[in-house]
């Protein structure tokens, strides 16, 4: 028997096509194992994939991640585009529960072209940094280590953005230099106009090489960013090769509001 699923491409974090962070998007009306999970993944070839399965409810959805290599339990741009996808699926609703699964409960909000995901807020603590890490990097130095548990994820910062945008990691020797966490997070105050900070983040351990515009690494960044520059609401830029944008704002102590737009580029069926 054929399985017939509705699959989109949507460019997250971005008001253009063919930039920001490209996300699969799966809708799920049949049950798949995680393994078919997997190959899908695989097969399309983004950074990340999202199978999303309609449950209880108008606005209600489960959501799991993953990448060409593994399930990822949190993902802001596939959040981000999964979203884009149900409402305009469902065009009379402007709220999404997307219920992942760690149990987090996402609640994606809908103004105007613009779309609002409610992320929790991770902390971090001082790591060192290998020698032969940061010389796969290509840094000579760095301003801080920092490290976070939910997604495990090393966080450098530099003092330089510019240094940040001509970073070309050897990837080979990036893999080879350490051997406990799914990525590392290269971050810098931004000297570009209307924005607080950048980043790219380098994931080979995991993922693809490069994620071109991370939503989840901004659940511990916007919290690590807003200490040092004493602000609640801050524009962050990723600074890859495909760019792509976002306004962080945190609300109380354990909620981060991410807020940005998505294209949806293609739309077909995958046969299975």
């Amino acid at each position: 028997m054929t399985i017939s699923i509705d699959t989109y491409i949507v460019d997250s974090f971005t008001d253009k096509p063919f930039k920001g962070n490209p996300a699969g998007v799966c809708l799920v009306t049949q049950k798949l194992s995680d393994k078919q999970m997997q190959l899908i993944a695989k097969e399309l070839g983004l950074s990340e994939t999202a199978f999303i399965t309609k449950t209880e409810g108008l606005n209600t959805f489960t959501i799991r991640f993953f990448s060409p290599k593994m399930e990822i339990p949190l993902c802001g741009h596939a959040t981000l585009a999964a979203s884009k996808v149900c409402f305009e699926l469902y065009p009379e609703i402007d709220k999404i529960h997307f219920k992942t699964i760690q149990n987090l409960d996402l609640i994606i909000t809908k103004h105007g072209k613009t779309i609002a995901m409610a992320f929790p807020v991770y902390h971090t603590i001082p790591q060192h940094a290998p020698k032969a890490l940061l010389d796969a990097l290509g840094l000579h130095k760095i301003s801080n280590s920092e490290y976070n548990s939910e997604t495990n994820i090393l966080l450098l910062e530099i003092d330089s953005s510019e240094v940040l945008k001509q970073l070309s990691p050897d990837f080979e020797r990036l893999k080879r230099a350490h051997n406990s966490i799914n990525g590392v997070l290269v971050t810098a105050r931004s000297q570009r106009h209307g924005f607080d900070f950048e980043s790219r983040y380098f994931w080979p351990w995991s993922g693809t090489n490069e994620d071109p515009v991370t939503g989840g690494t901004h659940t511990f960044l916007a919290k690590y960013w807003s200490e040092r520059l004493n602000k609640k609401k801050m524009n962050s830029y990723q600074c890859s090769e495909r760019t792509g944008f976002m306004e962080v704002e945190l609300i109380g102590n354990d909620t981060l509001s991410i807020k940005s737009q998505a294209q949806i580029v293609f739309k077909g069926a995958l046969r299975l």
